[in-house]
This record gives C-alpha cells, sequence and structure tokens, in this order.
C-alpha cells in the first residue's frame, strides 16, 4: 500500500508518502490530469515501510502511482497541496470517545481517504453545557467520553492534515438545564415547547442570553478539546416560533444571529451550520461561516435531487466548498453489493456537481443513521473502493471543484447544437438521471471541457438511498467533437473504479469532426477535452491502418 502522510498539504510543505517496501524496483509517478510531473525511482527494499519525498507541488490535485517500468500500477494513492484546509472540504465522522480508545486506526482510515475536517460528534457534557466538569463523563445517550480521547483524536487529526470540528447543538436545551432556559422556549400551536426525541426542548437561537452563554461554551471546548471550529446543527423544524413573552421568531433570521455572533466570538474558527433539508441556505449562504453543508431528506429523495441540492449551494455561495449529508441507510437493510451500486452512483453525482458527501470516518465505517453512534463497517471490499474513489475525488480536484465552471449540456449537445456528444449502441443517453441511462453532463471550466458520464443503464429507478442492481458496464461508447477550425484537443479518460490516472485517447479525423472510442463505462467515467498546439493532430482511419 502507498498511502499519504497528511490528508492536505499546505504549499511549501514536504509532500511525503509512505509506501510499504516493493519487492523490486519500481517508478513513482506523479500526474495532474495526465501529465507526467514528476517520476522517482523506488529502490527495492527490506520488510516496513519506506517514506518518499514528492518534492514540492503547486497547489492542486495530483495521483500519484507506483508503477513498473513499463508503466503497469502496482499501488495508487493520491495527495493535495492547498493552503485553505476547507475549499475542498472532505468531511468524515468520529463518535467513539471512550477512555483509552486505540486512536491510530481513526487517523490512518482519515488519511487513506484524505478526508480534511472531522466532525465529534456527541461528544459533549450536555448539549447546553458542552464541557463537564470531570476529564471523563456520560453524555446524554450514556455514550462514555474521555476528554483525553478527544484531545488525542484532535492532536492526531491535526496533525495528519485534518481539522478537528466539534459538534455542538445551536438551540438545544436537556431535561436538567431546562428550568434555566424556559423564558427562551420556541412553543408550538398548543403552547408546549418544541422538543426533538423527547429528551431535549428548543430554545430561541438569537435570545440575547442564549447567545452570551453558547459564545461563552463554544470559547471553552475550543480550550479544552483543541478545535479548529464548530459544527453548528439544527432539528430542521420549527421555520417560524412563538416564545413565552408572544415574540414571534423567524428562525432563518434567528440562525443567521446566532452565526454572526459566534463568528465575532471565534473570528479564526472554522463553522459549518446545518441546513436541513436546505433550510434556510438562501440565509446562511450569506452568513459568515464557511461551508455550505445540507443534510438532506425526503422529498430530496433522487439522484436528481442531490444534483440540484448541489448546484444550488454552489450558485448561492460560488466561493464556499459545498458538502452533502446523504446517510446511506441502504447499507443497513440489504445486501453490500446493492448498497456498494446505490452509493456509487450518489458518488458520481456529488462529485460531478462539485460537492462532497459526508459518509465515511471512524476506523473504517459509514453513515447509515442521523445518530452517528448507529454506524456501518462495511466489508473491506467497500471500503477498498471507497479509497479508490476518493483518490480520484483529490486527483481529479482541480477538475471537480472549479470555481469558475459551468454546466454547458443543453446549449452543446444533442439536435440543434451538435459540438459534442457520445453515443452508444447499447443504451440510451440522456441530459437528465433517468433509469435505463447513461447520464451525461458538459461542464466547461478553467481547464478545458469535461464530459461526465454516469451509468444508470441497468437502473429501475433513481433513489439515492435505495438498493440498485449489480452496475453493468456499458461498451461502445463513441465521443463526437466539432472542431474549432484546424485546432486539434487533447483528450484523456478517467475512471474512479480503475484509480487516478487520466489515460489519453486517441482522436481521429471523420466527416469534418473528431472521434474517439471510450472505455466501457462502469459507474462513473469523465472526460477531459483540452486544446493543445497544431503540431498534434489526430489521426485519420487511413493513417491507423497503414
Amino acid at each position: 500500500m502507498i498511502l499519504p502522510t497528511k490528508a492536505r498539504y499546505a504549499p511549501g510543505e514536504p509532500v511525503l508518502v509512505s509506501i510499504a517496501a516493493p519487492p523490486i524496483a519500481r517508478d513513482l509517478w506523479v500526474e495532474h490530469l495526465g501529465d507526467e510531473v514528476r517520476r522517482i525511482p523506488v529502490a527495492p527494499g527490506a520488510a516496513g515501510e519506506q517514506i518518499v519525498d514528492l518534492g514540492p507541488l503547486p497547489e492542486g490535485g495530483y495521483g500519484v502511482r507506483l508503477c513498473t517500468r513499463d508503466g503497469s500500477t502496482y499501488a495508487q494513492t493520491a495527495v493535495e497541496v492547498l493552503a485553505d484546509p476547507v475549499a475542498r472540504m472532505r468531511y468524515g465522522f468520529v463518535a467513539n470517545f471512550a477512555p483509552d480508545r486505540d486512536v491510530d486506526g481513526v487517523l490512518r482510515w482519515f488519511r487513506r481517504l484524505h478526508l480534511t475536517a472531522a466532525q465529534f460528534y456527541d461528544w459533549a457534557y450536555r448539549h447546553a453545557n458542552l464541557v463537564g466538569p470531570d476529564l471523563q463523563w456520560t453524555d446524554p445517550l450514556g455514550q462514555p467520553v474521555s476528554l483525553a480521547t478527544v484531545t488525542a483524536l484532535a492532536t492526531g487529526l491535526r496533525a495528519g492534515g485534518t481539522l478537528p470540528i466539534g459538534y455542538a447543538a445551536v438551540y438545544g436545551v436537556g431535561h436538567d438545564e431546562w428550568p434555566a432556559w424556559r423564558q427562551a422556549a420556541l412553543l408550538d400551536a398548543t403552547g408546549q415547547p418544541h422538543t426533538l426525541a423527547d429528551f431535549l426542548s428548543i430554545v430561541d437561537p438569537s435570545d440575547p442570553q442564549w447567545l452570551a452563554h453558547f459564545r461563552v461554551d463554544l470559547r471553552r471546548a475550543v480550550q479544552a478539546g483543541g478545535f479548529a471550529g464548530f459544527h453548528l446543527d439544527q432539528y430542521g423544524f420549527p421555520r417560524r416560533a412563538v416564545r413565552p413573552d408572544g415574540r414571534v421568531v423567524d428562525l432563518a433570521e434567528a440562525f443567521d444571529t446566532l452565526i454572526r455572533a459566534v463568528r465575532a466570538e471565534l473570528p479564526d474558527a472554522r463553522l459549518i451550520f446545518n441546513n436541513v433539508n436546505d433550510f434556510p441556505v438562501w440565509v446562511t449562504t450569506r452568513s459568515p461561516q464557511d461551508v455550505t453543508y445540507t443534510e438532506v431528506w425526503e422529498p430530496h429523495d433522487t439522484l436528481a435531487d442531490l444534483a440540484a441540492v448541489a448546484t444550488r449551494s454552489r450558485a448561492l455561495a460560488p466561493h464556499r466548498p459545498v458538502v452533502l449529508a446523504a446517510y446511506q441507510s441502504v447499507f443497513a437493510k440489504h445486501p453490500a453489493r446493492a448498497a456498494d451500486a446505490a452509493t456509487r452512483l450518489t458518488m458520481a453525482t456529488l462529485f460531478s456537481h462539485g460537492a462532497t458527501q459526508l459518509l465515511a470516518g471512524e476506523d473504517g465505517r459509514l453513515l447509515v443513521d442521523p445518530y452517528y453512534v448507529r454506524n456501518h463497517r462495511p466489508d473491506t471490499s467497500t471500503m477498498d473502493r471507497l479509497a479508490r474513489w476518493y483518490d480520484f475525488l483529490v486527483a481529479a480536484g482541480d477538475l471537480l471543484f472549479a470555481e469558475d465552471q459551468a454546466d454547458i449540456t443543453r446549449s452543446v449537445v444533442g439536435g440543434h447544437n451538435g459540438e459534442i456528444d457520445v453515443a452508444s449502441p447499447e443504451a440510451p443517453v440522456s441530459h437528465e438521471p433517468r433509469p435505463g441511462v447513461i447520464w451525461r453532463r458538459v461542464v466547461q471550466t478553467p481547464l478545458g471541457t469535461v464530459v461526465h458520464l454516469i451509468n444508470l443503464t441497468g437502473q429501475t429507478e433513481t433513489g439515492w438511498d435505495t438498493p440498485k442492481a449489480e452496475i453493468v458496464p456499458v461498451g461502445g461508447l463513441r465521443l463526437r467533437v466539432r472542431p474549432t477550425g484546424t485546432e486539434v484537443p487533447r483528450l484523456h479518460v478517467a475512471d474512479p473504479d480503475a484509480g487516478v490516472a487520466f489515460a489519453p485517447l486517441p482522436l481521429r479525423a471523420e466527416d469534418g469532426c473528431l472521434y474517439a472510442d471510450l472505455p466501457p463505462l462502469r459507474a462513473w467515467q469523465v472526460l477531459l477535452i483540452r486544446p493543445t498546439d497544431r503540431a498534434a493532430r489526430p489521426t485519420s482511419d487511413r493513417e491507423e491502418n497503414r
């Protein structure tokens, strides 16, 4: 195995990878979207690991492959060099803070998936009193918490390039603390406080006394737990409510007030507010926080719904990363193969729309439930697949997360347009995610034109958290590009199931257009079409046959 020493490197920081000593000499290839950046010889060594310095790298994402002399891949990973640690946020979670737990498995899994932030879920003593009176406590639902474990995880994750983010509910108060806060309650139509699961009551998050308490509580949590910021959670309800004094509270405005108060208290903290089912993203994208984060529930049931949430989030705040909490309960209810297929299509949808998914964390576990303690240990094959997809997410980051990008599908493909398209004799191609089709999108980025192909051909529905049929590769795909003048573009193709490589593909001239035969489409294929100089030209059918 080959593994970076950190999930993210800052510019100017040594970029190091750890390699299990290969049995024979290998070359370490560092590549950027199909272009070789450097090649480093790796000598065979004794048992154990050796650290290889990749040298200084400009900001961006890179595929790293340990190759044989003929270029065959022996092992692979990816590295990212980025100044802003949340610019391409890959969010994970930790939910076990028991005394004396071994944290090494967590640290290694976060490095393997390049997770740049970790939500410390339910680490606190009480929702309205985060730091306990002692060094160990039991949380409101009976889970043991050791502050020593919290700080060990925070310290280790920071050292590995991951930001430790403490969970904090913005308006939840438990039974023991409720008498001190009932005057700030949010009441339902019967005059009773709004509650969550009968163990928390909800207060006005913009109440001045509550804000003063909450600010101090977060400051104490930073000092006690070593957090880099906070995950500010809400429950999605109510939207409007009345207080005991008769004042009506608009929660969208109240949340903005709270976020601004927290920012004033912690100007350097990373703040992540939870827009439950997109509420109130139209406000919080203007609030001084760092991530457009949405926890999706019904009616956001389909892949198209995920795409719409991601697209809207990017449009409202183009300079912020987009993260969706899309819990794959399918793993807890259905066979691994059906769940794997569902997750591949969910990831393909989100990643291709410039968003990431809060899914993986702990020491190799997946979220299947909003109570993160009830997580799922997947099969080894699932973990290996996730690692390949997250490697690809990093290696293709300059394409997927480019700020200045535009979906131009409906402007360039099909019918009247005809500038670019993909066809296959084995399946229909559509610009919409419908059952039984190849979902095709075209996106213009500063680095070139990107074509995303997502394989829905074997599916009878497009729910993102429903069991999926086996994804059967589709063959016979052909790309057609209408050239601009005599310029001949370069074409590379990539597939996260195959790894981090962007492989070059030849273009051939025919009938005034350029064509390329594509590899079989598994779950998701990415085509990168870039301008090149006129010295490079495609081959004609006649030249290919010489």
